[in-house]
């Protein structure tokens, strides 16, 4: 499994070393629909490649064929999710 700050640098060489079919702002391709998860208290898991803007306008750009993004607000890479959620809540077996 990856650290927060591979999966960050892996994000950043993917979107050097690749080109998105989406470009900002723009639509999925015609018949291609993008798949949405959400994990009950983890993240959101969403079919790459994506770009997220954030609220100061920042643009995060991920080429993976899965990307997860942070609820928690635990994240030390926001908006991409480090499982800072797994320390914060106790596990619940059952």
């Amino acid at each position: 499994m990856r650290s927060g700050g591979d999966r960050r640098a892996a994000c950043a060489a993917e979107r050097s070393a690749q080109v998105s079919p989406v470009q900002p702002g723009g639509d999925p391709p015609t018949g291609h629909r993008r798949r949405v998860r959400v994990v009950p208290g983890g993240p959101v898991l969403v079919e790459g490649p994506i770009e997220v803007v954030g609220p100061d306008g920042t643009p995060t750009t991920c080429d993976r064929f899965v990307v997860a993004l942070c609820t928690c607000g635990g994240t030390r890479i926001p908006p991409l999710c480090d499982s800072s959620h797994r320390r914060r809540r106790p596990r619940r077996d059952g």
